[in-house]
């Protein structure tokens, strides 16, 4: 096996949210991109792309990682020795029996693997907890009016985490479906109807993207918290 650069910790298989789900594999590292050497990608044989190359070390160390837990995770569920490319829509291109999803944020990059047997689709996000102030400022953009309304009868000190977590499952419920529809769309087209502090949430579809995925369509989701970041999932059975 590559040896890890030292810009990451050893992947981490622990499951870090409240239901986990079988047949899948889940891997993580923590990684400092002050760290990062000029050769790591070519000693970790993952072949940087040309946006990649030109990118900041913050940047390159973040992609750097992502890709190493998913070719580790791909290793684990199929034997399979690949790095996912970045496509031309920007997601990772998997293999085509399998779903998957890389996410990262600061110094902690994290990726899932499965069969599309099994799981059709996977989306998984990471995101820094906001600042309160930040939320509140951010909410219109990210918040249905029919959220805000919910937002309002919720105590001020849970709005950042709310905000947060709405962002982060809108971000993984694209993830899960973009592969599936193949057809983009954006925090309007969403809503989270319910969630707990347990880490369960549910979202429906405000718009028609298939005649499977339309409009009123419900998903279950799932996010953890972890010290200031928020971890969250989306997964399609198959």
């Amino acid at each position: 096996m590559t040896p890890l650069p030292a810009c990451c910790t050893p992947l981490d298989a622990h499951w870090p949210l409240p239901a986990p789900l079988p047949g899948t594999v889940f891997l993580s590292t923590r990684f400092d991109p002050a760290l990062l050497n000029t050769g790591d990608f070519l000693r970790s044989a993952v072949p940087p792309p040309a946006s990649i190359q030109r990118s900041v070390a913050k940047r390159q160390a973040e992609f750097l990682a992502g890709r190493l837990c998913a070719r580790a995770a791909l290793q684990q569920l199929d034997q399979l020795d690949c790095v996912p490319a970045i496509g031309e829509d920007r997601a990772p291109v998997w293999p085509a029996h399998i779903s998957g999803s890389i996410t990262h944020s600061t110094g902690h990059a994290a990726a899932i693997v499965a069969h599309k047997a099994q799981w059709r689709g996977l989306g998984m996000d990471l995101e820094n907890v906001l600042a309160l102030e930040r939320a509140e400022r951010l909410a219109g953009e990210i918040l249905t009016p029919d959220e805000l309304q919910r937002m309002a009868l919720v105590p001020r000190e849970q709005i950042a985490l709310l905000v947060t977590l709405t962002f982060s499952v809108k971000e993984s419920l694209f993830k899960a479906l973009y592969p599936i529809v193949q057809k983009r769309f954006y925090f309007e087209h969403a809503e989270v109807v319910e969630w707990s502090e347990a880490g369960h949430v549910r979202l429906r579809l405000l718009t028609d993207l298939s005649a499977e995925w339309c409009h009123g369509k419900e998903l279950e989701g799932q996010f953890a918290v972890d010290g200031e970041q928020l971890l969250s999932l989306v997964a399609v059975r198959a």
